[in-house]
């Protein structure tokens, strides 16, 4: 997976770990390997919803792996809309996972992420499990993956509509909920060009309200979201064009306003855009 721009699951993680650092492979060869990225995105969309009412977010994390296939790291964006988020204007993502090659061209990853919200209420925090399957077709890569989050606090039906998370009454106090996310990503790069072509499907299913901080991860409590887009690499820098969209109608979200909606215009947070990115490894 690229970075959280286009699927939004332990994302760094993975791009960390294929990208790595060429000075430290090359001039100090070691056990551990310190790989990191930084980007800018003009959206950062989480499972197809935008998590920075719909605008640009500066995003960054450092990943630090063994040669055993044992790893973790940090991933962190801003935040803004969308509920409150707890009171927090930013995310902040601890991981640790085994990756490792299982067969001949097909590799296993295994992990599980913390979502953090510094600084917002206490019960907005969850943890969600993961397993990514991978492989390699010519100039064709291939990943399944699901992430299991199991039942919290953070991802409970608290309020069913907005009215009663505005007038700060939960119907569900305590509440807990689980929630599945299934996705399919494939890239392939242009031949003789420094282009690489990306897509992605995902498929959310989870609580159907609005959680203690206001959001839900499965806001309708199930959708499809997908994108279709290409990077340029220019040396250590890539500049990344994507289509993304979901299949949430105006109609399903409405018990979720005003939440669910752009602070400029009222238009709802999982429409389709087009996001713009620059970033940067080491």
């Amino acid at each position: 997976m690229k970075f959280r721009l286009l699927s939004g699951v332990a994302g760094l993680a993975a791009a960390c770990l294929g990208m790595g650092s060429p000075a430290l492979a090359q001039d100090a060869p070691g056990p551990i390997t310190v790989s990191g990225e930084v980007a800018l995105v003009s959206d950062y969309r989480f499972r197809g919803v935008s998590q920075t009412d719909e605008e640009m977010a500066i995003q960054g994390g450092i990943n630090v792996e063994h040669e055993s296939g044992f790893y973790a790291g940090t991933w962190t964006s801003n935040l803004s809309g969308w509920g409150t988020f707890g009171g927090s204007n930013m995310e902040l993502d601890l991981y640790a996972g085994y990756a490792t090659e299982i067969a001949s061209g097909l590799n296993l990853d295994v992990g599980m992420t913390w979502f953090m919200y510094p600084g917002g209420a206490s019960d907005t925090d969850f943890a969600e499990l993961y397993a990514k399957a991978s492989t390699t077709f010519g100039p064709a890569d291939f990943l399944l993956g699901v992430a299991y989050a199991p039942k919290q606090q953070a991802l409970g039906k608290v309020y069913n509509n907005a009215a009663s998370y505005n007038a700060g009454i939960p119907d569900n106090p305590g509440a807990k909920s689980d929630n599945v996310y299934v996705w399919s990503d494939a890239s392939v790069g242009v031949p003789s060009t420094p282009i690489t072509l990306n897509a992605h499907l995902g498929y959310s299913n989870g609580n159907s309200g609005l959680g203690p901080n206001g959001t839900s991860i499965a806001p309708t409590g199930e959708f499809l979201d997908w994108s279709l887009g290409a990077d340029l690499a220019l040396g250590p820098v890539t500049l990344g064009v994507a289509y993304v969209d979901t299949d949430i109608s105006r109609s399903d979200a409405a018990y979720l306003q005003p939440n669910f909606a752009s602070s400029k215009d009222g238009s709802k947070i999982a429409d389709s855009t087009i996001l713009f990115s620059i970033s940067a490894g080491f």
